[in-house]
């Protein structure tokens, strides 16, 4: 009676740990499910910006006919964008900092629907720019917010891979703006445009939708000392209450170390910077730059003048090869995501900007010999272009594209997080602007292959600034990225990467 009083005992212990594992398991997949749909939704910013790109490309040779505007007129409408988005960035940190990062979401979608809407209605060349211009103050807030978003509601060890979601969504604009410009091209020069723009409204609706379900970030509602919102946040976001407790005490020190900055007192530091701040700014500002100034925007902006420039002569057949780009560039960055919290940042990172490298100057060679003396049959100088083009979108995906926004997201403190991520975004967009804007003028002064090669050897400096300025921050929580800046010592240990390292990763790969 013993023994079976002793089995019934066992086995009612083991079904009531069973049990208890299941609902654990349960919880988990719950929570991961949740924090991924916010991710999501936070990204869908990242569409209009991905989508106004690709879109622009194929949409300008159409409006050149239909507008009759100038190439002055053309490099203009394409490299304002960029530009235009620093007002959204710069001021951008200070309104997520007011209204909350969730706000400050839906505030870049209403502007941006706003100046699309007024794109696809334009009448002249001059409307045309109020529009463009308003839809480059939407993305530069959505570029800015949607990473310091997704960074603060993220655990450590899922960090990369969700903070990388703007730019898988990036690139799916991008991919759906060469569709939209394939499908549509078929039309009348004076509709086809139109219908290109205009369609780029659609994703901003679905951020309406967004709104009812994403929570605020706790880390902005525990600077609004809103301490039970930001707890019930993290219970949700968290696998278990002793892991939302934990995060809650972090956030809360990370605010208590430093008192309430006001604006003024935080632009001051952010330009008056400390060793271990000046150091984040070289690695957030620096990798931004990097990644605009080896001329990716350029690539996918300009891609049906270096199509042209390599032997391809009907509009269709373009268009049907900037699809292939975009088809590259959004399956790649899907290795990105898969790798990036497995290998780290750095290794990736390296792979990336030498492949690029490679790449360019290819892609410099390609059409070198399209011009010059012949060696290389056409229809190999087109294959070897294309491949070189998508080669260098597929390397810029796997590597500086997505890992870029991951890193100014997470190595600055709380209380400048968004202010200084808002610089990084500036670096970014006035280097492509200024890329996009003289791009054309510089293909005439030096030819189209000239430029790439211009472009390959700043992607080789971009090498160099990886292994000298940037940390690996793989796996470690936002508190502790922080102290990895802290002194020298630190941050070389940090930055420091064995060559075997990345061997592993090509072997893998």
């Amino acid at each position: 009676m013993s023994l079976v009083n002793g089995y019934v005992k066992y086995k009612g212990f083991k079904e009531e740990e069973e049990g208890a594992f299941t609902m654990s398991r349960s919880r988990k997949n719950d929570t991961n499910k949740y924090v991924y749909a916010c991710a999501v939704f936070a990204s869908l910013n990242s569409v209009l910006l991905g989508y106004d790109v690709g879109v622009m490309s194929g949409a300008i040779l159409f409006i050149q006919k239909d507008l009759m505007i100038t190439e002055f007129q053309e490099e203009l409408l394409v490299g304002c964008l960029s530009i235009i988005a620093l007002v959204g960035s710069l001021t951008g940190g200070r309104t997520s900092d007011a209204i909350g990062r969730k706000w400050t979401i839906a505030l870049a979608a209403v502007v941006f629907q706003t100046g699309a809407a007024i794109m696809a209605l334009a009448p002249s060349f001059e409307v045309l720019m109020i529009g463009r211009l308003l839809a480059g103050v939407g993305i530069g807030f959505g570029v800015m917010i949607a990473p310091v978003y997704i960074a603060e509601i993220s655990p450590a060890m899922a960090r990369g891979t969700l903070t990388s979601f703007p730019e898988i969504f990036i690139n799916l604009g991008i991919l759906l703006g060469y569709i939209s410009n394939y499908l549509f091209s078929g039309l009348s020069e004076h509709i086809n445009w139109r219908i290109m723009l205009g369609v780029g409204i659609i994703p901003s609706i679905f951020i309406g939708f967004a709104l009812f379900f994403i929570p605020e970030s706790p880390r902005w509602l525990i600077m609004q000392k809103r301490e039970k919102e930001a707890r019930a946040v993290l219970l949700r976001i968290n696998e278990t209450e002793s892991e939302a407790m934990e995060r809650l005490l972090e956030i809360q020190e990370a605010a208590n170390q430093t008192k309430r900055h006001e604006e003024g007192a935080v632009w001051k530091e952010l330009f008056n910077p400390s060793p271990s701040l000046r150091r984040m700014l070289i690695t957030g500002c620096g990798i931004q730059c990097f990644q605009q100034i080896t001329g990716i925007d350029a690539t996918v902006y300009y891609s049906p003048t270096i199509f042209r420039d390599a032997g391809i002569q009907t509009d269709q057949e373009i268009l049907a090869a900037t699809v292939a780009v975009g088809f590259t560039k959004t399956m790649f960055i899907l290795v990105a995501i898969f790798l990036i919290d497995r290998v780290g940042r750095k290794p990736l990172l390296y792979v990336s900007t030498i492949g690029m490298t490679a790449c360019l100057a290819l892609l410099g060679i390609a059409l070198t010999h399209q011009h010059g003396s012949g060696v290389v049959a056409p229809d190999v100088g087109v294959g070897l272009a294309i491949l070189a083009v998508c080669g260098n979108v597929a390397f810029f995906s796997v590597g500086v594209g997505p890992i870029c926004w991951v890193l100014t997201s997470e190595i600055f403190p709380l209380r400048l997080r968004a202010q200084a991520s808002a610089v990084g975004a500036v670096g970014n967009r006035l280097s492509s602007g200024l890329v996009a804007m003289s791009f054309l003028t510089v293909s005439h002064k030096i030819t189209v292959a000239g430029t790439f090669f211009i472009f390959s050897f700043l992607s080789l400096l971009s090498v160099y600034f990886v292994y000298r300025f940037v940390p690996e921050t793989k796996g470690k929580s936002l508190e502790q990225i922080e102290m990895l800046f802290q002194s020298e010592d630190d941050w070389r240990k940090g930055r420091d990467l064995q060559l075997s390292d990345v061997q592993r990763l090509v072997q893998d790969d």
